[in-house]
């Protein structure tokens, strides 16, 4: 457990102290779960009616939002970010010490920096380069070739295939793969005729790779992922993929190989994007929407319809199987109307 002085979080979060600030401060926790020795926040005022019954011991919220909370208080224009940067500090991971477990196998030739701490079974290969300050964790397999920046963090079981290299504070959790053979066959009379991958993975400074996913290495060029973007659980990212800094993509997304997304964009849950497309900078794509051409102008897309009741899901999907006849009725009528008033007017 970390102890924190409520002056003291003050001065690392650059938030105004509002009431104590010799409290001591424990935990970091909901509106709802927090206790006298707990620090929680109000980001959204739909959680308003929650500060009634709150018994943090402090609360991160806007100035403008102060007079809702009689408590002590670190006042911040941005809550949730202040929350973000808090979360680390009460972040709890077991110290990894430098060195390398007497399970592990590395290459003779590779070049590994004294403070790096390679877990048990960690297998690394030949010409791999490791910087100063990593942590490979148990289990991991570093293929021929491949180059690791300053700070970088593998959970266990994470594979990386040869010759990718990853920027200064990449962090992978268990289970991703960056690197594999993209999906690439030629059709010879009804035979799959595998396509080499000869391309590589390039992962930029500050990217973030959640669990159980694919990053494929490019077929001739490389796969590139540029600094700061952040990428959720089970994602698809196929061969020759370009994604722009700082875009973040969500849980279950596929990208289909040769598709470049722009700067700052955001992918929601579920979407899907066909391949040799472009996303500019600055676009959004709400949950589950599948995109099938280029977009060029930044902004909100959607596709698809929301849930309802099944009975009423049923009747809407009637009426489109419905809407081609209804059109050509339509304009079969519209057709018959400008004929009449043709004939009226004359």
């Amino acid at each position: 457990m970390v102890d924190w002085s409520l002056g003291a979080l003050a001065h690392e979060l650059g938030a105004a102290l509002r009431g104590d600030a010799d409290k001591c401060i424990c935990k970091l926790q909901t509106l709802r779960d927090a206790g006298p020795d707990s620090l929680s926040f109000l980001a959204n005022t739909r959680y308003t009616d929650a500060l009634a019954q709150c018994r943090a011991g402090a609360l991160i919220l806007r100035p403008a939002d102060a007079g809702l909370w009689a408590g002590d208080a670190l006042l911040s224009d941005n809550p949730y970010l202040t929350y973000a940067r808090a979360s680390r500090l009460f972040e709890h991971r077991p110290a990894r010490p430098a060195g390398r477990h007497a399970s592990a196998l590395i290459a003779d030739d590779a070049v590994v920096a004294e403070d790096v701490h390679i877990g048990a079974y960690v297998v690394i290969g030949a010409g791999v380069e490791i910087a100063a300050g990593s942590v490979i964790e148990a289990g991991c397999v570093i293929g021929e070739g491949c180059r690791l920046g300053e700070g970088v963090y593998l959970a266990p079981r994470v594979v990386l295939y040869p010759e990718v290299q990853l920027g200064a504070r990449v962090r992978i959790q268990s289970g991703s793969v960056v690197g594999a053979d993209g999906f690439g066959f030629a059709n010879d009379q009804g035979r799959w005729q595998r396509i080499a991958q000869l391309g590589r993975v390039i992962l930029g400074d500050d990217v973030d790779i959640g669990a159980n996913t694919c990053i494929d290495r490019g077929a001739l060029g490389d796969t590139v992922l540029e600094e700061g973007v952040i990428v959720d659980n089970q994602v698809q990212i196929a061969h020759n993929v370009h994604i722009g800094a700082h875009t973040a993509i969500a849980a279950c997304v596929g990208i289909s190989g040769s598709t470049r997304i722009g700067r700052y964009c955001v992918l929601a849950g579920g979407v899907g994007l066909v391949g040799h497309i472009e996303l500019c900078d600055g676009v959004h794509i709400t949950g589950m929407t599948m995109v099938t051409k280029s977009i060029s102008s930044p902004g909100s897309y959607s596709s698809g319809t929301s849930f309802e009741p099944s009975r009423q899901w049923k009747k809407t999907a009637v009426r489109l199987r419905q809407l081609e006849s209804m059109a050509t009725r339509l304009n079969r009528l519209e057709g018959m109307v400008e004929q009449m008033q043709t004939a009226a007017d004359k």
